[in-house]
Formats: structure tokens, sequence, C-alpha cells
């Protein structure tokens, strides 16, 4: 596919930014579109390099100073044009264009002997002689950047949920005590450890409760160190044996930045209680 004229494409478009867009913005922009549609992470996509390739060369144009400057006169004198095209008729407008041609060639003959265009085109060719060392430092950022992504995606995770603990006390099935423990007592013992990410007693088994860490390390400490009361210990077992990774991939790094909103987070959380509350429900039915 042919090139087009730099004067002809709205860089500023291409980014999704304002025409008074800062250097900072405008470089974050082109991270967060360059993420998207890098070539590395769209192989079937025959679109991805020449989409990346408009990125770059949009990056590379607007945060040169004299480069930009002398896009930005001919993009806002193109929109002015554009402007007043619009208020004249085809007969006027062929006019105002011979007059316009006439006085751009005058202008070229006092000042610098150069159009806008041509002043631009200059621009653009000491660019790509001299190297846009921004542009190789973000693209390089991209490259390092989605290498760590597929590489978080490889290792091994804990996911709580694959690693829930059973916990047992004595209690008989008329006590209204539960052995003295509830809720809040077991959070008391166990929150030490670390973090949890769910604890649920059983709704019909006296005695029996499933909980789960946010971290290896604080699940194993709790199976290997937690007694709970004197008078009545806790046995703490793994529901599946042994603990164990997962090289799944987790949540994703653009949805964790993406602002949870706090609703949503407890609408999780719910649905997280029902499910271990059903998890249990089937542990003790084949107990």
């Amino acid at each position: 596919m042919a090139t087009k004229n730099i004067e002809d494409v709205d860089l500023y478009a291409i980014l999704d930014v304002q025409i008074t867009a800062t250097e900072s913005e405008i470089k974050k922009a082109y991270r967060k579109k360059a993420l998207q549609c890098h070539p590395d992470k769209n192989p079937d996509d025959p679109k991805a390099a020449e989409t990346f390739h408009e990125l770059s060369r949009a990056l590379e144009i607007l945060t040169d100073t004299l480069a930009r400057a002398a896009y930005d006169k001919v993009l806002k004198a193109k929109a002015a044009a554009k402007l007043r095209h619009k208020e004249l008729d085809s007969k006027r407008q062929k006019l105002k264009e011979d007059l316009e041609r006439r006085e751009r060639e005058a202008a070229a003959g006092r000042e610098s002997n150069f159009t806008d265009e041509q002043k631009l085109a200059a621009e653009i060719k000491r660019l790509q002689k001299e190297g846009s060392r921004l542009l190789q430092e973000e693209q390089q950022r991209m490259k390092e950047e989605i290498h760590k992504s597929k590489a978080r995606h490889t290792e091994p995770f804990w996911d709580p949920s694959l690693n829930r603990i059973k916990i047992k006390w004595k209690a008989d099935k008329s006590d209204l005590n539960n052995g003295g423990y509830d809720e809040a007592t077991l959070r008391k013992f166990l929150k030490k450890y670390g973090d949890i990410s769910a604890l649920i007693i059983s709704p019909k088994k006296k005695g029996s409760a499933l909980v789960e860490f946010s971290t290896k390390e604080a699940s194993e400490m709790a199976v290997d160190l937690e007694k709970g009361l004197p008078e009545n210990p806790l046995t703490l077992k793994w529901l599946n044996d042994k603990p164990v990774l997962t090289t799944k991939s987790g949540p994703s790094l653009v949805s964790e930045r993406d602002y949870e909103s706090i609703v949503l987070t407890k609408m999780r959380q719910a649905a997280e209680r029902q499910r271990l509350i059903e998890e249990m429900l089937k542990e003790d039915q084949g107990l």
C-alpha cells in the first residue's frame, strides 16, 4: 500500500488526541494504541504492522518540535481553508483557489522560496536522515512490556480457589456454640498468617469450615502451625492433598488498571462467598 503524503494524514486522529495535546499526552496515547496493535501481539492481522507504522510515524513527527510546528501550520491552514470553502459556491471557489495559488507563489519568491507544504516535507526528510531516538526508545519499551506480559502468563502463580484448606474441630450436632468457633474466632486465629481470600463455616455440618489464603506462604504456615483453642484444637488439611501452582494466565494488568469499582468488588465477593458455600455443601455430602 502506497504511503500517504503526510499533509493528507491527521496524525492527531491516529493517536486519538487533540491538537493541543502535550508531549506527555502524545506518548501516553501512543503507548496505549501501540500495545493494542503491536505486530507481535497480532500475528494473524495483516494490517497490524501498517497500523503500528502509522502510530510510530505520528509519534515521530508530533514529538519533534520543528516537525510538529511545520505539520501544525499545514494542518491549521487546511482546516481554515476547508471552513472557508464551505461558504463558497463552486465558481467562487475556483477564483479563490487561483488567488491563493498566486499568493503562495508570490510569498515563496519574497520569503524563503518554500511553501508550507515544502517546509513540512523538508522537516520529514530531516527526521528520516537523523532517525528518531524517541521513537526507538518507545518501540523498545513496547517490546519489553509485551515480553514481560508474556512471561507473566507463563510463570506459575498461586490461585487460592485451587488451594482451599479444610478446617475441622470437635462439635456436637446440638452444640449451639459450634465447639467454641464462629467466623470471627477463626479469622482471629488465621489472619496472622496473611490475607484471607475467603472463609466460610459449613451451614449444615458442625465443626467444619473452608478457608482460602491469598498467598502460598500464608496457606502453608496455617496448615503447619495453627492449632486454635487449646481445649478444642483445630485440624487444617489441604482439600486437594497438597498445594498446587497454575500457569493459566491470571487477571490481566490492563483490567486491574482499568479501575474496578467498589460496587463490582462487592458483587464479586458475594459471588465468591456463594461459591464457597456450594463447595462446602458438596464436601459435607461426600463425608
